[in-house]
């Protein structure tokens, strides 16, 4: 019966001659292919196995052809080396769950990013005729939208957190709270459940990644955009980006960018970075152009659109040409999606786990007692202002009750006043009347003597 192998699917005959057969034997063996070997023909085992006891190495076992063994199996009998394969059929079967949260003014596309970086729709478009009526009610809304997406047989369960309302207003003060308090919120939440006895179904909401939209205004960091970046990157991984990018020129958009990059520097800013690994010189240069890249330029658009040169992609179109959504000449939506996706969405993950989550707990934990409720601030900005004018009126009030008060006092110290002059005048009359009576008393006295 002629030997057989197979390699990449494919099934390959050896010729009859004993001697071909071993040196296609030790092509396959030093190639680390599977091999299927049947006990019909020793010759050319035997051979094969002598050369190799000769050179030191390891022998091939005749295997039937039902029971086929790898070269894998002969280098590793242990099985340590198959580890990385399980590793990676159990994170198949499971799937992977990701959070991200886009923050920024409203206008900027994030709705639109979310949806292209995806190719479908993830979030809805907001109704724009109901803008007025939100300058109502002052406050900073927190939308979870969650999604289930599939490629090749591979599930990830996305959540998009988006923040309505935050910088829409001209009393932007302390509009950053209800995200801050979101953040810490599922810390803790998450934190309350590892402490459980039973921690089978755990909800796990810690934002992975957190895309803040930069208007594009040419110049630099806006006050607003320092204070929430600054509140942001202790507490998740932060990524800024440059929002519109068409809108500049590409000179001026590399000097928006080194200027931003300036800023964050002078303020201490942390924003995620990727890990540089000095073993993989591919990966290494690839985190090196994303951080280089760093804010990343993104132009969002779902619709389809066709170049000059007959080419379809996404894209927005202009009268002077297309802004390709991929085309790195023109945006780096392709890098950041690669450091969200592609390349490092395991390291944002475990960068949230190991880091975001370990300080928050270790803080907590170092602060509070254990099973104690964590203390929670009138974060709210409508609410604060209520406070605010709560507290006017009653530091009004105070005043005012101060100066009836101080009134009251006044008169009580002049009535006082009266009252003890009246009572010196009647102490005078009353020694002047007692006067007088000794004074009689004594001249009663003498003439009686007489």
């Amino acid at each position: 019966m002629p030997w057989s192998t197979h390699s990449r699917g494919t099934v390959k005959r050896f010729v009859s001659s004993p001697v071909k057969r071993m040196e296609q034997l030790l092509a396959h063996h030093a190639g680390g292919q599977k091999l299927e070997i049947t006990a019909d023909d020793n010759l050319a085992l035997q051979a094969t196995n002598n050369w190799l006891s000769k050179q030191g190495r390891i022998k091939l076992d005749p295997t039937p052809t039902s029971q086929p063994t790898t070269m894998a199996e002969h280098l590793s009998p242990i099985g340590i080396a198959n580890l990385p394969n399980q590793r990676h059929k159990i994170v198949a079967k499971r799937g992977a769950a990701f959070t991200i949260m886009v923050a920024g003014e409203s206008g900027l596309g994030k709705t639109t990013f979310i949806n292209t970086l995806f190719s479908t729709t993830i979030k809805n478009y907001a109704d724009h005729r109901r803008r007025h009526q939100k300058q109502i009610d002052k406050t900073v809304e927190i939308e979870i939208t969650k999604a289930e997406l599939e490629e090749k047989f591979f599930k990830v369960r996305l959540t998009v957190i988006d923040t309505p309302g935050f910088g829409d207003y001209v009393n932007n003060r302390d509009s950053w709270q209800p995200i801050i308090e979101f953040l810490d919120d599922q810390h803790e939440s998450y934190m309350l459940q590892e402490q459980q006895p039973r921690r089978v179904e755990k909800i796990d909401l810690r934002v992975h990644a957190c895309l803040y939209f930069i208007r594009p205004t040419g110049h630099t960091l806006k006050p607003l955009d320092i204070e929430v970046m600054k509140r942001l990157c202790s507490r998740v991984n932060l990524i800024p980006v440059i929002a519109k990018a068409d809108t500049l020129s590409p000179a001026d958009l590399l000097k928006f960018k080194s200027r931003i990059r300036a800023v964050i520097e002078a303020q201490g800013i942390k924003i995620y970075t990727p890990p540089l690994e000095e073993d993989d010189e591919p990966g290494l240069q690839h985190a090196r152009s994303l951080i280089q890249a760093m804010p990343f330029s993104v132009i969002g658009s779902e619709r389809d659109v066709s170049t000059p040169d007959g080419r379809t992609v996404k894209g927005r179109q202009y009268a002077w040409g297309v802004a390709e959504v991929e085309n790195e000449d023109h945006c780096d939506f392709k890098k950041l999606r690669a450091i969200l996706i592609r390349t490092h969405m395991l390291d944002l993950i475990h960068t949230t786990e190991e880091n975001h989550y370990e300080a928050y707990r270790a803080q907590q934990m170092e602060t509070r007692k254990f099973g104690e409720a964590r203390p929670r601030k009138l974060d709210n900005p409508k609410f604060k202002e209520e406070e605010e004018m709560l507290r006017r009126r009653f530091t009004e009030q105070v005043k005012v009750e101060e100066g009836r008060f101080r009134q009251w006092e006044q008169k009580l110290i002049s009535e006082r006043d009266r009252l003890n002059k009246d009572l010196e005048v009647s102490h005078s009359v009353i020694k002047q009347l007692e006067q007088e009576v000794e004074g009689l008393q004594g001249s009663m006295s003498r003439t009686g003597r007489r």
